[in-house]
């Protein structure tokens, strides 16, 4: 016990190697990696959903892609994944078949490795999230696309005032549990060499022979997860309340003959 305790539980440790500053920068990475992938994958899932519910055999073709596309990302590991991203963009770019703005991109400060993890979590977690707002739109009452087309609504503006806004209500928990999930995967963005809090916390393994700094990342993991997780149980719950059939029930007749 007393072994685990000093292992895993010896905080002090991380002041001999400035673990606590590393740390919390690896976690600030980890959460901007977050943040802008999970936008650009709700984007890009919602894009793939519509894309998917487009009507009439001339859209044949791009229902066809869009569902082999999905099938794809989800069937192939995000660890591949970054490695195709990343090998990809390098041998383009060194081709000249793109500029290296894009083969080596260095946006807003950040390293390639960095948006060639943006880029990958997009990637894979859009397909999952396509699939979520799918759900949602099919769980619409087909009356509410009836009832758009009877005034002269197009599909479009169908999709757009009425189906998507209820379908994304629907949707926002699950959509959630896919953020969380997408979070816990930008650890595998540091075999691109991006000192996220994982690698951060396994470098200071390394230093200290000691895994408290992997604790502490573990902690702050926790820290932004649960809450979320709470969260999602809170709108659950809420969203069960509104579809619950409610009302008193009836009352006897009173004033009846005879009664």
């Amino acid at each position: 016990m007393d072994f685990i305790l000093e292992y895993y539980f010896d905080f002090s440790i991380l002041s001999d190697v400035d673990g606590w500053s590393r740390i919390l920068d690896g976690f600030w990475i980890t959460l901007k990696l977050s943040i802008l992938s999970g936008i650009l994958a709700l984007t890009w899932g919602l894009i793939l959903a519509m894309l998917r519910q487009l009507p009439g055999k001339a859209f044949a073709p791009v229902r066809f892609l869009t569902i082999a596309y999905i099938d794809i990302f989800r069937g192939i590991p995000l660890l591949l994944v970054l490695f195709l991203v990343s090998g990809s963009l390098l041998a383009f770019q060194s081709e000249g078949i793109i500029p290296t703005a894009l083969g080596l991109p260095r946006f807003l400060g950040e390293s390639e490795g960095f948006w060639w993890g943006v880029i990958s979590l997009t990637l894979t977690y859009g397909a999952y999230m396509a699939e979520v707002y799918r759900a949602g739109i099919e769980a619409v009452p087909e009356g509410q696309s009836e009832a758009a087309r009877s005034v002269g609504m197009s599909h479009r503006q169908a999709m757009r005032h009425i189906i998507v806004p209820q379908a994304v209500r629907k949707v926002i928990p699950p959509l959630l549990n896919d953020f969380i999930a997408l979070m816990k995967d930008t650890s595998l963005v540091s075999v691109l060499a991006t000192l996220e809090v994982v690698q951060v916390g396994r470098d200071i393994q390394s230093e200290t022979f000691n895994g408290t700094g992997l604790v502490l990342g573990a902690l702050l993991f926790l820290a932004v997860t649960i809450p979320l997780a709470r969260w999602i149980d809170y709108m659950i719950r809420r969203e069960q309340r509104k579809t619950q059939r409610g009302g008193a029930p009836a009352k006897p007749p009173t004033g009846l003959a005879g009664a």
